[in-house]
């Protein structure tokens, strides 16, 4: 149950391939710990709403707004929209 938390980190991946293979793609140590980081932290979040809150449209909704505020965050540190 508890490796269910690390699945997010699998996206990770993707950047590693990119960063490889291509020279558009630049990304630092630092850049795969913040996001490493930020994964963790939402593979936890979704992990402990799907086990506290038991009534589906309430975990649906936290489930929501825990991705939304991921990809908020994402975006700024992506390019910087606010």
């Amino acid at each position: 149950m508890i490796k269910k938390i690390f699945y997010p980190l699998i996206i990770l991946i993707i950047p590693l391939v990119g960063t490889i293979l291509f020279d558009q793609i630049d990304w630092g140590i630092l850049d795969f710990l913040v996001m490493g980081i930020i994964l963790l932290t939402v593979g936890i979040a979704l992990s402990t709403v799907s086990h506290k809150i038991k009534n589906s449209t309430k975990r649906l909704f936290y489930n929501f707004v825990i991705i939304m505020v991921f990809f908020l965050i994402w975006a700024e540190l992506a390019v910087g929209i606010f």
